[in-house]
């Protein structure tokens, strides 16, 4: 049986994101901080929720800015909202925070004064919003394009290489719902989160063999 380990620096929700990971029938879900089970994991989800100043000192502490750039090298990686942010050059909150650079580009705010068609839009975007599938990558099998995924957030990514994005949502602005490099795979919304069309996107990942 294979085995997931979902990355556990303290921040994120590790216990849904393992049971949809169960659910879809993924394999031994482990849920660690040990780098040596993470390194022998045949697959590695990175999820995080909340700031991105308190994400990444503790991924620094812990060494796993360093083992994150390993391990999403050679088996399939997934990141989850502020996880995907993480593995992005740079964020612009908290005046601006370093991130692992996994993924060209920047992490910005999407400001307190946005507008389209003359609503004002509350920040964070919270809610269900579509997802334009920009590439045919096999996570997106069996999803229809423009399926709706639940996001939370009130950040959002600029990529550095347009050629990665694979995913782009809206609200207020265009922006990068999900980046694709190799084995790695990051989206902005959570599919534990997402019902149908989120389970089936981590049933993807599960069969995924990490080639694109």
């Amino acid at each position: 049986m294979q085995t997931v380990a979902v990355i556990d620096y303290g921040m994120g929700n590790l216990h849904s994101v393992a049971k949809a990971l169960e659910h879809v029938g993924a394999g031994k879900v482990l849920i660690t901080s040990d780098a040596n089970v993470i390194r022998e994991a045949d697959r590695v989800v990175f999820p995080g929720v909340g700031a991105i100043r308190d994400c990444m000192a503790e991924i620094r502490r812990l060494g796993f800015d360093a083992l994150v750039r390993e391990v999403s090298q050679d088996r399939p990686f997934l990141g989850i909202c502020v996880g995907m942010q993480a593995l992005m050059e740079r964020s612009e909150e908290n005046a601006g925070v370093d991130c692992i650079g996994v993924f060209p580009g920047q992490v910005r705010f999407f400001g307190k004064d946005l507008h389209e068609d003359g609503e004002h839009l509350k920040v964070p975007h919270m809610g269900w919003n579509e997802v334009q599938q920009a590439v045919d990558h096999p996570l997106w099998h069996d999803i229809p394009d423009l399926a709706r995924f639940y996001f939370v957030h009130s950040y959002y990514i600029e990529a550095g290489k347009p050629g990665q994005v694979v995913g782009r949502g809206h609200y207020g602005r265009d922006f990068a719902a999900a980046l694709a490099e190799g084995s790695r795979f990051a989206v902005q919304f959570h599919p534990e989160k997402s019902h149908t069309h989120g389970l089936q996107l981590l049933q993807n990942f599960a069969a995924w063999d990490g080639r694109w």
